[in-house]
């Protein structure tokens, strides 16, 4: 018998996720580990657990995450993202309740690009009257 499974890709700054949700007991796993390994901060686990929280489905679905690039303040960010999405496809339901919380809105802020002329995106070389 096939599972249902529920597919989500999520993105911020340079990192994807890949999510995919079953029907289970609020297990997440992130690149073959778990989510309390795989992120060392406690708000990071918070972030990419918001959509489940928000639509009450936080002991309903295991979460399995390919994710890969950035960070781990992006990588979080793309999980909650991909998580959203999935949501979304289980049930057309929770859109209001997603959209209203800013979950379904990819995050477009980016690192600006470094200009020729500075050290920096914005940073000038150090300035000497003499």
């Amino acid at each position: 018998m096939a599972q249902v499974q529920y597919y989500g890709t999520g993105r911020r700054k340079k990192s994807v996720a890949r999510v995919r949700l079953v029907p289970g007991e609020g297990r997440v796993v992130v690149n073959g580990r778990d989510a309390e390994e795989f992120f060392p901060l406690e708000t990071l686990r918070v972030i990419l657990k918001q959509p489940l929280a928000a639509t009450e489905t936080e002991g309903s679905y295991d979460v399995h995450v390919n994710v890969n690039g950035g960070g781990y303040t992006g990588q979080a960010g793309a999980i909650r993202h991909g998580i959203a999405r999935a949501l979304l496809e289980a049930d057309p339901e929770y859109r209001t309740t997603l959209k209203r919380a800013g979950f379904l809105t990819r995050d477009a802020r980016m690192k600006e690009r470094k200009k020729y002329g500075l050290k920096g995106a914005r940073r000038a070389p150090q300035f000497s009257k003499r």
